[in-house]
């Protein structure tokens, strides 16, 4: 069974080392609005939203994530336009920190940084659809070219750096490291229903709902077999995949179970461990 095509990314939750000086970065540097706090958890999110993009979890005795394991590769930040791209790029490098990256994807343009605890961060904006290109075979186009970073600061006042992230502001997609990509393949795309979109990309598999340029990255560049970080890290806690209604969601666990993938249900939610150690939590 295919996923709803109305399926979306919501909230990624980190373990934080130092809870107070990762969520002063996500505001700061990023422009998340703290929006909830209780004890060692903070929830941030876009100006005039309550829904979290990014929920801390403090940890102090958390250790670090090691090199060459699973976990997050990076989430993304989708904003609406080149405009508010070219305030979150102002926003960064007004705050003293530095990009890692920056890159044209032919379907969306793209600043890349980490955060000071190593978690890979994305901001981007798409393209209009009727822009994409696809080669032989239908499969959608993308690439890894240099972004125009000077045409991206044009679209903006220079140094505007907006009043937060846009209220338009979503999770686009979370791109994870997996031991194997016939492995979660099979996970993604036979389990959950995604669709494939990219399988040509080195050492990658890219899948999504509803035609999407992808909702999901899927890599081995940590290296095939990699294993996953140790039990309360730092890093990836869970993701969310949320689907658009109760139906949708109760037809996506039933299909889940159907191909033998294994529910965690506590407090309320409904989580699937992928073979990588990753967790996503189902909504609706």
């Amino acid at each position: 069974m295919t996923i709803s095509p109305a399926a979306r990314m919501g909230t990624v939750t980190l373990t934080a080392g130092d809870l107070d000086a990762l969520a002063g970065f996500y505001s700061r540097a990023i422009g998340l609005e703290e929006q909830r706090r209780d004890g060692d958890v903070v929830e941030l999110g876009a100006s005039e939203s309550d829904e979290p993009l990014v929920r801390l979890v403090g940890d102090p005795d958390a250790p670090e994530r090691p090199r060459r394991t699973t976990g997050l590769f990076h989430f993304a930040l989708l904003v609406p336009s080149r405009e508010e791209l070219a305030r979150a790029l102002n926003r960064v490098q007004g705050s003293g920190w530095r990009f890692t990256g920056a890159s044209d994807h032919l379907v969306s343009e793209a600043l890349y940084l980490d955060d000071p605890e190593g978690n890979g961060i994305e901001i981007y904006r798409d393209r209009p659809r009727d822009e994409w290109r696809r080669g032989p075979g239908g499969e959608l186009q993308m690439a890894t070219l240099p972004l125009d970073v000077e045409g991206v600061l044009g679209s903006a006042a220079p140094g505007d750096t907006g009043v937060g992230m846009s209220p338009g502001t979503t999770m686009g997609h979370v791109h994870l490291q997996v031991r194997s990509i016939p492995e979660a393949d099979d996970f993604y795309t036979g389990g959950i229903g995604f669709d494939p979109v990219v399988r040509g990309y080195p050492g990658a598999l890219f899948v999504s709902a509803g035609g999407y340029h992808h909702h999901l990255g899927l890599n081995t560049w940590a290296g095939e077999g990699a294993p996953a970080p140790p039990v309360g890290a730092r890093g990836l806690r869970s993701y969310e995949i949320v689907l658009p209604d109760a139906q949708a969601l109760a037809d996506s666990l039933a299909a889940a179970e159907g191909a033998g993938l294994a529910l965690e249900r506590e407090n309320g939610e409904t989580a699937v461990v992928d073979p990588s150690g990753n967790r996503a939590l189902l909504r609706s």
